[in-house]
């Protein structure tokens, strides 16, 4: 049997759509192939600041799959080598990680270099403050439909607040948590 991530890379590409989609260890021999065989061709450099830190992110794209074991529509591997500088304690400290991406479609380093920000975009701004801020992954609720209905309860929740024009959901959480009256107001409530 195929597993799960290629054979989801062959619905998608039969389908006729195209994936773009993290390389990670549990790949074996496909993720050991592309990092002893990557050879970039074209790169794009991005700095930003934020949040006390300076990242620099280098997106490289290589489209030569001679040595790289068969994978449904695979046409580009994508490495992006990150390194974060930031302070901890007072004392500069500096991260580096390199990961990699797997495309069914050729687009330019910088093209990809913005579809993978978005990704991480969507991860911050609505998995991460699932998991944090409304404790999802800590959640113990398991029987039967009630984490898909929880997670709509969460989804909802969220969507009051950005429509309440809170940026920061835990201060939302905080505020709706002084009483009915709070919750009455974000729920527009009588």
């Amino acid at each position: 049997m195929p597993l799960a991530p290629k054979k989801t890379c062959r619905l998608i590409v039969e389908s006729g759509n195209h994936y773009l989609g993290a390389l990670k260890g549990n790949q074996g021999n496909l993720h050991q192939s592309v990092q002893a065989n990557f050879v970039a061709e074209e790169s794009h450099t991005d700095i930003s600041k934020g949040h006390g830190r300076i990242e620099h992110r280098t997106v490289s794209l290589c489209t030569a799959l001679e040595h790289i074991p068969t994978w449904p529509g695979l046409q580009t591997l994508i490495r992006v080598e990150s390194q974060r500088q930031f302070k901890k304690g007072g004392h500069p400290r500096i991260e580096t990680e390199t990961r990699y991406y797997v495309a069914s479609f050729c687009e330019s380093a910088e093209a990809l270099a913005q579809r993978i920000r978005g990704y991480w975009g969507v991860e911050n701004k609505v998995h991460h403050v699932r998991d944090v801020t409304q404790g999802e992954d800590a959640s113990r609720i398991r029987m039967h439909q009630l984490p898909q209905i929880f997670a709509v309860a969460r989804n909802f929740a969220l969507n009051l607040y950005r429509s309440n024009d809170f940026d920061n959901m835990a201060q939302a959480e905080r505020y709706c948590k002084y009483g009915l009256g709070t919750l009455k107001r974000v729920f527009r409530m009588k």
